[in-house]
């Protein structure tokens, strides 16, 4: 597939071929699976390891969570409340040396991750892991302040739903309170991919161009046309990761009916099986994701040796 420059190309279009390309060369969604398992794994351990620590230190009342029941909301609230005053204080201690190393560790190991997978995709792209640090900082400062956006939002929902009925008396609207919890996670999502194809973009802009990671920034607002179909592709990555959590959550609820028959040790087996799945398919999308930026890119801004789509692959 060549593309020129006076081609009409919508970007759902581009990620359709870009998708069949990625599927021919598994190697690339290997490469993107190794890395971030390089890096989830033993974060998930050291995670795992705190929390446990965490829950024998805070000495939770096992027998209260065991009696809630979904039949007696505002008892299984208050029981749900005092766990979360006991751990609150200790998650907070541990958060506050942990978080930080696992962005800083992150911040590395992906730099280097998406350059090794970028550079086996095309060796002409320029290797900047440096570059793609400092982008990638940026791009947790956003996502941060993204969350804090959310927690905000659902702060207002507590207090619209939970705490003005409650101070006058009423019974809280729990149906107003989850209806704005949904309204308000899907519209951050949609925001964050309406707005986050510039720090997606801005790591190749650097690797085609050998650029720094200020110079990448700017040419990321610069693309003109290019700008709308990156934006279509990224609302598409979004559509699909709620695809991708919706398939999750039915297979994982799938052998609920034979719950009778079925033993502990296969359920724990099948939920781990479904997570592994999803995790890959959400690794494969975001390599399909990145190689659809770098077909858009090309199909308008063919070089002066005619060296057209990097997608030409046989």
């Amino acid at each position: 597939m060549t593309l020129d420059r006076d081609t009409p190309l919508r970007g759902t279009q581009s990620f359709v071929h870009t998708l069949a390309v990625c599927w021919k060369r598994p190697s690339l969604t290997v490469l993107e699976v190794l890395w971030r398992w390089l890096f989830g794994a033993p974060a998930a351990a050291l995670i795992v390891y705190e929390a446990l620590g965490i829950w024998r230190e805070a000495q939770v009342d096992t027998a209260a969570l065991r009696r809630m029941t979904l039949l007696d909301p505002m008892s299984a609230a208050a029981t749900l409340a005092q766990v979360g005053t006991q751990l609150l204080p200790l998650v907070l201690h541990v958060a506050r040396w942990l978080a930080p190393l696992l962005l800083f560790v992150w911040v590395i190991v992906s730099s280097y991750g998406r350059v090794l997978v970028l550079c086996r995709f095309d060796a002409r792209l320029h290797a900047r892991p440096g570059t793609l640090m400092l982008l990638q900082a940026a791009r947790m400062a956003a996502l941060a302040v993204s969350f804090a956006l959310w927690f905000e939002s659902l702060h207002a929902a507590t207090a619209i739903a939970v705490n003005l009925p409650i101070a006058v008396g009423h019974e809280p609207n729990l149906v107003l309170y989850c209806a704005s919890v949904i309204v308000a996670t899907l519209g951050m999502f949609i925001l964050w991919a309406v707005v986050s194809w510039v720090f997606s973009i801005a790591p190749l802009l650097a690797m085609l161009g050998n650029l720094g990671a200020s110079a990448s920034l700017v040419a990321a607002f610069r693309l003109g046309p290019l700008r709308s179909k990156l934006i279509e592709i990224n609302l598409v990555m979004g559509i699909v990761k709620i695809a991708l959590i919706v398939l999750a959550m039915v297979f994982s609820a799938s052998p609920l009916p034979f719950e009778s028959v079925a033993t502990p040790q296969f359920m724990a087996w099948w939920y781990a099986g479904v997570t592994v799945l999803y995790l890959v398919a959400s690794d494969f999308f975001h390599v399909a994701r990145l190689l659809a930026y770098l077909e858009l890119w090309k199909s308008i801004n063919h070089d002066s040796q005619g060296n057209g789509s990097i997608l030409n692959v046989s």
